[in-house]
């Protein structure tokens, strides 16, 4: 039977989580990130979600972990202990990832753009853009040399959404989808345009800036919660839907090789 591994991705606004068999992933996922939960309650949420396809967490070989979320890192640390018996890999600046961090404080480069930048280089090869669609939206630029140049940080689709609900007192929440036009004929339209046409006119924008700034012709690989949404109309660039979570398991394979 192939190895069990419980990769996990602590962001912001929601943890991501997949089992791998081998190098299949065969389970996954999407939780709302609460720094509120202790070891022992996500030791009982790993059991519940393994229980439920068919699986029991004493038969997980291997944990990694890669958290934006400080608050968080300890009580997952403490759970994969406990529950798993297991020392989990925690990913960051320090972990094997063959990287050049080309930036002027690598010690403070995240462990998911670390996750991302590893598994578009190994799934694609350089020079790569990745465009990571979370509670943020992320640029990250890496040569074919395995150099991290570093990238970009905007306000995420979300947060720019909740913003416009909490700031102005007439504008609605609501659903994000994608209006025909980019001129609006509605409030609600025109919120929908700005929030949505407005992100792939920023994206396509920083793509050609970084595209330009690298001096060559990188692939884009888009990411992330919104890049469902997002990918259909950037038709020009590659969607991976968990290339952050094949991204921990290639750093997990490294620093187990």
């Amino acid at each position: 039977m192939a190895r069990l591994l419980l990769a996990i991705d602590v962001g912001n606004t929601q943890i991501v989580m997949g089992l791998y068999q081998g190098e299949t992933l065969s389970h996954h996922w999407r939780l709302q990130t609460s720094i509120d939960r202790t070891a022992d309650e996500y030791g009982i949420l790993w059991h519940t979600l393994l229980a439920s396809v068919h699986h029991d967490l004493n038969e997980v070989d291997g944990l990694v972990v890669a958290s934006v979320v400080p608050a968080l890192t300890a009580s997952l640390l403490e759970a994969a202990q406990r529950y798993a018996g297991q020392e989990a890999v925690l990913v960051g600046p320090e972990s094997k990832h063959q990287l050049r961090l080309a930036v002027d404080r690598p010690n403070q480069v995240g462990a998911d753009r670390i996750a991302d930048a590893v598994g578009a280089l190994a799934l694609y090869g350089g020079p790569v853009i990745v465009v990571d669609f979370g509670t943020a939206t992320t640029y990250d630029a890496i040569t074919a040399e395995g150099e991290y140049l570093g990238g970009a940080i905007s306000p995420g689709i979300g947060i720019s959404s909740e913003a416009l609900f909490v700031k102005a007192a007439r504008f609605p929440r609501l659903e994000l989808r994608f209006p025909s036009k980019t001129i609006g004929k509605n409030t609600h339209d025109g919120i929908r345009s700005g929030l949505l046409w407005g992100t792939v006119a920023q994206v396509e924008g920083m793509v050609e800036r970084i595209s330009k700034e690298m001096g060559d012709r990188p692939k884009v690989i888009l990411t992330g919660g919104f890049a469902e949404l997002m990918a259909p109309y950037l038709p020009t660039m590659i969607h991976d839907r968990f290339l952050t979570l094949q991204g921990l398991r290639i750093l997990y394979e490294r620093e187990h090789r």
